[in-house]
């Protein structure tokens, strides 16, 4: 398979079908963290590719996928050891972004998200810790599901900070998602209505103005759906302390997972993921008290809030994709916006899906929605449901 968008750091891996169900006749990308029988994963280094051996056995992922009757084309470019929201790769180069070749695509699922937005396969898997899945799925235009933490299968995935690690999947389309998330949740649910909304004015205060005008179509259709709306403040206190609370638990994590085999084999990497690693190095007599506290206090109030029947909106990101190779401290303030609206699942780790609710300037703005525990199949099918309705408001609105 030819690969012009630079999606896959093996294009010609292919592992057929070893039953057929609900996925039939449907080719999924997966990204590079992944067992495949007989295959190495490289994490988007080749010094972990050099240092590690085939796997002798699929991820229970793969094997799920490939039992239902969707077909294995292509492993995935990543962030370094998936430590990274850009997709920019020191090594192996930056996949091209098919809504805008100048922007980047958002990591550490870039492969994964470039391969569907462009039309290489059906669906995509990747991995969702910090906001890899949901970022670049915005950035992209496509639709992203980060599940419960728990709810699926880790079993051979490469980990990054296991209490975080997520397996999402990346679709075009509500159905395709909804299909995919069934198979891996092992669930024929049907279940889909929620009754109240909740509006969480403070995140909206992180986008940028012109963003939230381009998703305002979209969001108001989804207001008028609801009888009951509240709006809601997440962090009145602001949100740099659960920022705060996610990166450093995540670090400390980090470098408890990789920081031996970093010191054993001494890997080069790229100028900021390395930096990240050598400060993830400094957590480790951290006392992490109060920060687990901090990440108790979110999660009890985001559970006590949706419960099962409520549902969050929010934009995915707080823009588009962001112009490649950019530089700077303008950048940096994107990179803290953008963690202080993933971690809010992230820490609660509760199910996000994000939706290609708006452009501007011809570029995809994700619109996101934020379900209770173990609400998976509901939110995915409420999603299948209405996302028709509520991109074609946005659309409606352009036009």
């Amino acid at each position: 398979m030819k690969d012009t968008w630079n999606a896959f750091v093996d294009s010609d891996l292919y592992v057929p079908p070893t039953g057929t169900g609900m996925l039939n006749n449907l080719s999924f990308a997966l990204k590079d963290v992944f067992d495949v029988q007989g295959h190495i994963s490289s994490a988007g280094n080749p010094d972990w590719l050099a240092t590690h051996q085939p796997a002798s056995e699929h991820a229970d992922v793969v094997a799920a996928l490939l039992k239902e009757g969707a077909a294995l084309k292509g492993v995935t470019h990543t962030d370094e050891l998936m430590y990274g929201l850009n997709g920019e790769n020191a090594h192996y180069g930056t996949p091209v972004n098919p809504k805008s070749a100048d922007r980047i695509p958002g990591g550490s699922s870039s492969g994964s998200a470039v391969a569907v937005a462009a039309g290489i396969t059906d669906f995509a898997i990747g991995t969702d810790t910090g906001g890899s899945v949901r970022i670049p799925s915005s950035y992209c235009g496509i639709f992203g599901y980060r599940p419960s933490h728990g709810r699926i299968s880790t079993n051979g995935l490469i980990p990054l900070a296991p209490s975080f690690d997520t397996v999402g999947v990346m679709a075009r389309d509500g159905h395709t998602l909804q299909k995919v998330g069934a198979v891996l949740l092992n669930s024929t649910s049907r279940v889909s209505g929620f009754t109240r909304l909740y509006v969480p004015t403070d995140v909206m205060e992180l986008v940028d103005e012109q963003s939230m005008r381009a998703l305002a179509p979209s969001i108001n259709h989804v207001m008028e759906s609801f009888s009951t709306i509240e709006e809601i403040a997440i962090a009145p206190q602001g949100f740099s302390t659960y920022m705060e609370t996610f990166r450093l638990l995540q670090g400390k994590e980090i470098w408890q997972t990789h920081g031996e085999w970093i010191q054993k084999e001494n890997p080069t990497f790229g100028e900021d993921i390395g930096s990240r690693f050598q400060w993830a190095s400094t957590l480790t007599l951290l006392n992490m008290n109060y920060i687990e506290e901090k990440r108790r206090e979110l999660r009890y109030f985001m559970y006590s809030q949706l419960g099962e029947e409520g549902i969050l909106i929010l934009p995915t990101a707080p823009g588009p994709a962001p112009v490649k190779d950019e530089k700077g401290p303008e950048l940096e303030n994107r990179r803290l916006r953008t963690l202080q609206m993933t971690c809010i699942a992230g820490l609660s780790g509760l199910p996000q899906v994000t939706i290609p609710a708006g452009e501007l300037d011809g570029l995809p703005v994700g619109l996101s929605f934020i379900a209770g525990y173990n609400q998976d199949e509901k939110l995915l099918n409420w999603v299948k449901e209405n996302s028709g309705r509520i991109i074609q408001a946005s659309v409606r609105s352009v036009s």
